[in-house]
């Protein structure tokens, strides 16, 4: 406590105090320090032309510098997705081979497969317009996976 008085209520005072010194008088223009010339103030100073209080004084300056005669441009349409390069494969036997089933794989080799094959197969991963193939080609793999580890569990596979 510094002289009867916390360390808080000290600093408290003291900011009081100057904030009492550094009042502003009330004719000074309107000024925001370090911005350019060019800074184009809320309120006019003293001794500018009399401007209308419900104008916007800084739309003016921008749509000053936009050209009037132009158009907007439409904006182009998206190109169209392009198609991936498995679309046309959906027999079992091209899925079997995109998959890389190999006889002697174990569980987790054909869950790894699963989840390789559905990183870049997916559905939810591709362009809607080709999603049906998609799920397709999802369903196949899903059953070819399935049948392989049953086939593993029961020891055919090995």
């Amino acid at each position: 406590m510094l002289f009867g008085k916390s360390l808080f209520q000290s600093v408290v005072d003291r900011l009081g105090e100057e904030a009492k010194e550094d009042v502003p008088s009330e004719d000074v223009a309107f000024r925001v320090k370090g911005l350019a010339s060019s800074f184009i103030p809320m309120t006019p100073a003293s001794g500018s032309t009399p401007v209308d209080p419900g104008t916007d004084q800084r739309l003016d300056a921008y749509l000053f510098l936009m050209p009037e005669d132009r158009e907007p441009e439409p904006p182009e349409p998206p190109a169209p997705p392009q198609p991936p390069a498995w679309i046309n494969r959906l027999s079992p036997e091209e899925i079997a081979a995109d998959l890389g089933l190999d006889p002697g794989d174990d569980r987790e080799r054909l869950q790894e497969r699963r989840r390789a094959f559905a990183r870049d197969n997916h559905p939810d991963r591709i362009a809607a317009d080709f999603r049906e193939e998609a799920t397709m080609r999802m369903k196949i793999a899903n059953r070819l996976i399935d049948d392989a580890i049953s086939r593993f569990a029961t020891g055919l596979g090995r």
